[in-house]
């Protein structure tokens, strides 16, 4: 072996050493530094109409930084303070329920139902009263939820301050792919050892389907908000407006989605105004989820990616199972560029691509 191989197979075996170094550095922060790759791919056509009126990077990126974080913290704080109310105003109207003879009422509502009326005498047999033993399982309902909310205190403050201290890492990293993300993108665009035209395949692709599916994401997510607000509003469920831009927000949940908000909304409307309005929220909210969910959502993300159908279910319910949340984005992605390595592939060692002429050639 002469000393040029000796130093090429030291110098890689050296590089793969430093690269598993560096990933069990970065290996804490990999998620949120991913959320920040993420963000400012999505904040970048804004960075470059920002900067139209200002030259310097570092300031469009600090504008930017601030406004995001104002788009986060004060919707966190006003929402947190919303539910709180909402918390106390709930807990006022359970008293005056139980108080005002509510749990006769749902008494009576058990013995009328077919399907509740069973399960009740089988309880009235065993000795348990719903009218007196009701109120009394509230009470302790209630007192085993504060003891229990008392002993995880801490945890529930731990897990805020981990929020936060990821929400300021997210920011830092955010800041900076703005600020220097171009040059960043370059320098890895110039680092792989690809053909010029290879290289605008593999990363043409990767950037339309980030926008494709964020783009998509965004789009359902509205709709759903807003087709979910309609129907909670016609119905008469309170704070329809708060819970259409709750929907809204649910929807770009991986699990769950607006079910979140509209299955307590079903359960709430049969209670107090009757099961036939919960039917028709139901319908009309399964109606609308399904159309787009199935037809609109894959039609918004499929332009750009270039991707079946098929193949975009699997990356996004694949990503979602390999790397959670965020997995929504990369494993469509993931498919792409493979897809777009193939077309490399094809054209590069199939036999489809023209020779290089060496310079200087005929």
């Amino acid at each position: 072996m002469d000393r040029e191989r000796i130093i090429q197979v030291f110098f890689f075996g050296f590089l793969a050493l430093m690269a598993y170094e560096l990933y069990a550095l970065l290996s804490p922060f990999l998620m949120s530094i991913a959320w920040a790759i993420l963000l400012a791919f999505m904040a970048h056509p804004a960075q470059l109409e920002l900067r139209k009126f200002i030259k310097s990077r570092t300031w469009t990126a600090v504008i930017i930084t601030i406004a995001v974080a104002t788009g986060v913290i004060w919707p966190a704080i006003w929402l947190s303070a919303k539910l709180a109310n909402e918390a106390q105003t709930l807990i006022a109207q359970a008293n005056d329920f139980v108080k005002n003879g509510g749990m006769a009422r749902v008494n009576d509502f058990m013995q009328s139902s077919p399907y509740l009326a069973p399960i009740l005498h089988r309880y009235g047999g065993a000795g348990v009263d719903l009218n007196t033993d009701g109120p009394k399982l509230l009470m302790q309902g209630a007192q085993g939820t504060s003891e229990f909310l008392i002993k995880n205190l801490s945890g529930v403050a731990k897990n805020v301050v981990a929020a936060i201290i990821d929400f300021s890492i997210v920011l830092m990293v955010f800041f900076y792919l703005l600020r220097d993300g171009e040059d960043y993108y370059k320098n890895l665009r110039e680092l792989t050892p690809l053909h010029d035209d290879d290289k605008a395949v593999v990363f043409d692709t990767l950037t339309s389907t980030l926008s494709a599916v964020m783009r998509g994401l965004l789009l359902t997510a509205l709709m759903q908000g807003f087709t979910i607000g309609i129907g909670l509003l016609f119905t008469g469920v309170p704070y329809w407006a708060f819970l259409a831009v709750l929907s809204a927000a649910c929807g770009l949940l991986p699990f769950g989605g607006t079910a979140i908000v509209w299955g307590p909304a079903v359960l709430y409307l049969g209670y107090f105004s009757g099961w036939t309005m919960a039917i028709v929220l139901t319908i009309w909210s399964l109606f609308w989820i399904a159309i787009i969910d199935n037809l609109i959502k894959p039609l918004a993300m499929r332009h750009g990616t270039g991707l079946p159908t098929i193949a975009l279910f699997f990356g996004i319910a694949g990503g979602l199972e390999a790397y959670g949340p965020i997995g929504i984005f990369a494993g469509p992605a993931i498919i792409s560029v493979f897809a777009s390595l193939l077309r490399v592939y094809r054209r590069t060692y199939a036999g489809t691509r023209k020779p290089r002429r060496a310079a200087g050639g005929e």
